[in-house]
C-alpha cells in the first residue's frame, strides 16, 4: 500500500501549479530513449484533458516511428503522411477519437521520408499546426524518442516540453541529453519532468532529485517535476488491449496519478479557459 506521505512529497517536488502564459496550447511530450512510456502517457494526458471538458487534439510527432495510432486501435484512412505528399492539409488528416473525446492527427510508422524531413518542410509543418490548432483549448504533441534534429525544432514551437523518464540510469541519462539540446537552443523554453513507472511517489521524486541535481550542476536550469506516475499491471493491460487506461481502469494508480497531472498544468477556471 502506498504511504500517503508518499503522494504528498511527489506533489510537493517543485511543481508549478499552471501551464504559463504564450504559446501554453501547445505541449510537447518527449523523452531522450524509447521505452519509458512517452506514447501511453501523451494519450492519457490527451484523455484526460478530454474529460474535464477541453477540446484537445493528438498530433503523433514522431514522423519516423508513429505509433499512437496502434495504442489506440486506430486504422486512419488519412494520416500525417498524406498531409507531406500534398493529398490533404493537415486539419483534413485529423479524426475524432470518439472513445476518448478527443481528436487525432496519425502518423505513419516506418516511413524513412517522414523521419527525415528537411528543416523547411518541418517548419511549414509547424505552420500548420499552427494554423489548425485554433479549434482545440490544447494541442498536445507526441514527439519522437531521442534528440534529432526533428524532434527539438517540433518542440521549439510549442509553450512547454514534458520530458518523460524512469528510474532506469540510461533513462535518466538520455532525457538530460535533450534537456541540454533544448536549453542550448532556447535557454527561456519550459522543460518539465514526468517521472513514469516510479515504484511509489517517493521513488519517482528521488529520480526527479538526481536528475534536477545534474541539471543544475552542468546546465545551470532546474525545471521543475511536473508529476510522478507509478508502475501500474493496468497500463500493460490497457495498451494490449488498445483501450484508453481512462476508459479501462479509470481508478487504478496510473490512471489517477495522469489526471492529477491533467488537473495541475491544464486546471481550468470558471469560463473554461486555462489560467
Amino acid at each position: 500500500m502506498t504511504d500517503a506521505r508518499d503522494n504528498t512529497l511527489a506533489a510537493s517536488v517543485g511543481t508549478p501549479s499552471r501551464l504559463p502564459a504564450g504559446r501554453e496550447r501547445f505541449v510537447a511530450i518527449a523523452s531522450g530513449k524509447g521505452g519509458v512510456g512517452k506514447t501511453w502517457l501523451a494519450i492519457t494526458l490527451t484523455h484526460a484533458l478530454a474529460r474535464m471538458g477541453l477540446k484537445a487534439l493528438l498530433f503523433d510527432g514522431d514522423l519516423g516511428l508513429a505509433n499512437v495510432d496502434i495504442q489506440l486501435g486506430l486504422m486512419p484512412k488519412r494520416d500525417l503522411g498524406a498531409v507531406l505528399d500534398g493529398a490533404i492539409g493537415l486539419s483534413g488528416a485529423a479524426m475524432p477519437y470518439r472513445p476518448g473525446g478527443f481528436d487525432v492527427i496519425a502518423g505513419r510508422s516506418g516511413s524513412g521520408a517522414l523521419a527525415n524531413l528537411a528543416p523547411q518542410r518541418v517548419t511549414e509543418l509547424r505552420a500548420s499546426l499552427n494554423a489548425v490548432s485554433g479549434d482545440y483549448d490544447r494541442v498536445l504533441l507526441d514527439l519522437g524518442a531521442g534528440i534529432d534534429r526533428n524532434v527539438c525544432q517540433l518542440a521549439q514551437s510549442v509553450g512547454t516540453t514534458l520530458v518523460v523518464t524512469n528510474e532506469e540510469p540510461t533513462s535518466l541519462t538520455d532525457a538530460y541529453a535533450l534537456i541540454k539540446i533544448l536549453k542550448s537552443s532556447a535557454p527561456e523554453h519550459d522543460i518539465r519532468i514526468i517521472v513514469n513507472m516510479a515504484t511509489t511517489p517517493r521513488d519517482g521524486a528521488q529520480t526527479y532529485s538526481t536528475l534536477l541535481k545534474a541539471c543544475d550542476s552542468f546546465l545551470g536550469c532546474k525545471p521543475p517535476l511536473a508529476g510522478v506516475v507509478r508502475r501500474d499491471a493496468q497500463v500493460r493491460e490497457a495498451i494490449r488491449a488498445q483501450a484508453p487506461i481512462l476508459n479501462r481502469s479509470p481508478s487504478c494508480d496510473a490512471a489517477r496519478d495522469v489526471e492529477g497531472i491533467a488537473a495541475s498544468l491544464f486546471g481550468t477556471g470558471e469560463h473554461g479557459d486555462a489560467s
